[in-house]
């Protein structure tokens, strides 16, 4: 498989539906929820591309462009946009699809870095052939 190839394959998107438990006093997804969301997001693509233990190291610059609504779906798009020694990086995107119409808006990103661990809780490389 190509590196390519497993950029691809392990891609994640997982819908929500943004209801009123996880909103804010203002009927918008809580910032928490959402980095929350994002950050689960994140360490499944992160663990599907290496397929070792990954853990967050960081979160970087994660923009809330447009608040949520409650009542709409989520679509949280996590992609590996980076690629280290014994550590990668994974984009998370946030779109809000309304319910009712066919209306799709990218709402917030973040960018989220893992350190790949072995069976002793050390960083190890994650590429082999490299």
């Amino acid at each position: 498989m190509t590196l390519e190839d497993k950029i691809k394959n392990s891609e994640t998107r997982i819908f929500k539906a943004v209801f009123p438990n996880t909103t804010n006093h203002y009927d918008t997804l809580f910032g928490g929820t959402a980095m929350h969301l994002m950050d689960e997001v994140a360490f499944i693509t992160a663990t599907r591309f290496t397929r070792k233990i990954c853990v967050t190291v960081s979160s970087d610059r994660i923009d809330f462009k447009q608040p949520i609504p409650a009542g709409t779906i989520i679509e949280l798009v996590g992609r590996v946009s980076k690629i280290g020694n014994t550590s990668l990086d994974v984009k998370v995107e946030i779109f809000i699809e309304e319910m009712y119409s066919e209306k799709r808006t990218k709402a917030i990103t973040g960018n989220f870095t893992f350190v790949a661990l072995d069976e002793n809780k050390k960083p190890t490389k994650i590429l082999l052939d490299v």
